[in-house]
């Protein structure tokens, strides 16, 4: 017995079905060129190496889900909707092979377990998604959704597929008396609702309702690329084409290049290529939204609107730009030649985006922390876009916060942010006993306190608690004293990419000078720097962040803990340390290690909530909404904890400066000092 179906059962005129999809896969290549036409405008950027290891994360993130399922509800109704279609699409397929190669596999076992049974199965798992969808966006109606008109339609019209998927099947079932009806329990079950029809009204049924259906997956198909569902194609190329240089590593800009017109990001087309394709991946999950201490907090940036703001920019400048590129080509032809094109779309161009898509605020509420991009499910890079446009604003426009020319002037004049005189940077490591690398050229690691280890009154607490464990390890270490300036971290991140330039080419000019090969730094500002940043401009050291030597040592047995610490501890997660740099484990290893009782804030590892300090926001002031620091210092109260522990200078300073607002009962302490107590 041949346990398969007849195709196109009851239909006539399936010849139609060729035309009609490539009319659709025209529509749908027309409106892809038109975007890719638009991502053309950007400049070029390398995304192409390490091949293998971007088809890796495409498969990784987008069959997995990994990334979307860190939210439960949401990441399971969009798991069910993607392994859904995913079968159906299989399903169609299958149908394809036969019907147009004469490639028949729709038989036997194959045709009863996977054509039949786990089409029905993964079928209603799709309608279960979109009903959670439904429910989210328009019943609860769930932060971060903003509900659009193309948000309704989308989930209308694939619930509407699916349905008359199921009920074209029911149709036959009943109409054929199909005797492996039991294998398609959902089309059999809603065949039953036809089953007292005449043979003449399921024909004429079956017959009209199988050419809607097919012509709701035609229009499906040449609706994607001007819809949201744009992103079923965009989300894994999106995901292919996305940064594997470290995370913490912002694009490099040559500042010794005489031919350089301009500096960061002021106009359209000066942003990457990649840059406007993440305005057409973005599908308004509100993810990252939902997780911007920025936008928590009152101020005047949103992540997922900084991007939908760039496509529309994208979509109503870069097509005026366009235009009017082609209209001098065509007059270039006419009189031979094809000059002015690179003048063409000048008006258009000059549409800046600072003042014009963007408020100027919107620019320096960003505290870099990250978490819009580390939330993001297809990969978009809001905080470099956010730190381009500073760069043109420092650079180029001189325009910034005035606190922030402060910053600059004390980093450019002293090495540092506060202004304090440089010839007093070692002026801590005295009492210590702690020598420079000149007087101990061997040491094995140049310990980099940073300018809060080395200025800061109560950074330099943090600072001899740390040395006095090194010693204590028996570690051969030494401090580059009044050698060392600013990182340049803050200088970067707030635009000012000369600044930065000039403190990193004289910091990694003495270090190489020193021969340093291993550094050990306080701050993670200043691992991230050191680590991810100065290898662009050949400072390649190992550098490692204090609370990963710690949890080493006592592994290894060279710290050992005597007086186990009698206290609950949350601890806060630097952005910087954790986002930036994937060190979550180790400062709570030093902590459990250390005896104390461990409790998690409702924010911690990948959604931890900023301090308010990064980004430079540490030297700027906080003018709108609610302090972020006052909030993320209500998050550790609410923990019920004795202290609150920290791995960051910037984050210390600003949860002591909340705990005093607050007036509580909490400490705020370094792992360092909490681990010298138990030593």
């Amino acid at each position: 017995m041949n346990v398969t179906r007849e195709l196109y059962w009851n239909i006539q005129g399936e010849w139609l079905i060729y035309p009609l999809f490539l009319l659709s896969l025209a529509i749908f290549g027309y409106g892809v060129y038109k975007r890719y036409s638009l991502w053309r405008l950007g400049q070029p950027a390398n995304r192409n190496d390490r091949m293998w290891a971007r088809l890796k994360s495409v498969f990784d993130y987008i069959l997995t889900h990994r990334k979307i399922l860190r939210e439960r509800q949401p990441g399971v109704m969009h798991l069910l909707i993607f392994w859904g279609m995913v079968f159906l699409f299989l399903g169609t397929v299958v149908v394809g092979l036969k019907a147009d190669m004469g490639i028949d596999i729709m038989y036997g076992g194959f045709y009863l377990y996977f054509e039949s049974l786990a089409l029905n199965l993964f079928g209603l798992g799709a309608l279960v998604g979109l009903g959670i969808a439904l429910y989210r966006r328009y019943l609860r109606k769930t932060d971060g959704l903003d509900n659009q008109f193309d948000d309704g339609v989308i989930l209308i019209l694939l619930t509407v597929i699916i349905i008359t998927g199921f009920v074209l099947q029911g149709i036959r079932i009943v109409a054929t008396h199909d005797q492996w009806a039991a294998w398609s329990p959902l089309g059999n079950l809603i065949g039953q609702l036809f089953a007292g029809m005449s043979p003449a009204g399921l024909s004429i049924t079956h017959r009209i309702l199988w050419w809607f259906h097919l012509a709701l997956a035609f229009g499906f198909i040449a609706y994607l690329p001007y819809s949201k569902l744009f992103h079923i194609a965009l989300s894994p190329v999106n995901i292919y084409f996305r940064s594997l240089a470290p995370k913490g590593s912002l694009s490099y800009i040559n500042m010794e290049d005489e031919d350089a017109e301009t500096f960061g990001v002021a106009k359209l087309e000066e942003f990457t290529w990649k840059d406007l394709m993440d305005a057409d991946a973005c599908i308004r999950c509100g993810r990252c939204q939902n997780n911007c201490p920025a936008y928590l907090s009152g101020k005047p940036l949103s992540p997922k609107q900084l991007i939908q703001d760039l496509k529309k920019h994208m979509t109503e400048k870069g097509e005026i730009i366009l235009a009017e590129r082609q209209t001098v080509i065509q007059k270039g032809l006419q009189h031979g030649g094809s000059h002015g094109e690179a003048a063409a779309g000048s008006e258009a161009a000059d549409a800046g985006l600072v003042g014009q898509v963007y408020q100027e605020d919107t620019l320096w509420a960003c505290t870099t922390c990250r978490s819009c991009m580390e939330q993001c499910p297809v990969f978009i890079e809001h905080v470099p876009k956010l730190v381009d446009m500073r760069r043109n604003q420092v650079l180029m426009e001189s325009n910034f916060p005035s606190e922030a020319q402060i910053a600059f002037r004390n980093m450019e004049n002293n090495g540092n942010p506060w202004g304090i005189g440089w010839q007093t940077r070692g002026d801590w490591a005295q009492e210590l006993g702690v020598k420079t690398f000149e007087e101990e050229p061997d040491a094995e690691y140049l310990y980099w306190p940073g300018c809060s280890g080395a200025f800061d009154a109560r950074n330099k607490k943090v600072t001899a608690a740390l040395v006095k464990l090194m010693q204590a390890a028996g570690l051969k270490f030494a401090i580059l004293g009044n050698d060392e300036k600013c990182c340049g971290d803050s200088a970067r991140r707030l635009g000012n990419e000369y600044l930065y330039y000039s403190l990193a080419q004289e910091n990694i000019e003495t270090m190489k000078g020193y021969g340093v090969k291993k550094i050990i730094t306080q701050c993670p500002h200043c691992l991230n720097t050191l680590k991810n940043d100065y290898p662009q401009l050949g400072g390649d050291f190992e550098v490692i962040h204090h609370t990963e030597l710690l949890a080493n040592l006592l592994q290894e047995g060279k710290l050992r803990p005597t007086r186990p610490l009698q206290a609950t501890v949350t601890y806060h997660d630097s952005c910087y340390l954790g986002r930036y740099n994937d060190i979550f484990a180790q400062p709570r290893e030093v902590l459990q290690t250390a005896g104390a009782k461990l409790v998690e804030m409702e924010r911690h590892h990948e959604k931890s909530f900023c301090c308010g300090a990064g980004g430079g926001r540490m030297w700027l002031e906080e003018k709108t909404g609610q302090r972020i620091n006052e909030m993320r210092t209500e998050q550790a109260i609410a923990c019920a904890a004795d202290v609150v522990g920290t791995a960051c200078p910037f984050c210390l300073t600003m949860l002591s400066d909340g705990i005093k607002v607050k007036e509580v009962d909490l400490k705020a302490l370094d792992l360092a000092e909490i681990l010298a107590q138990s030593i």
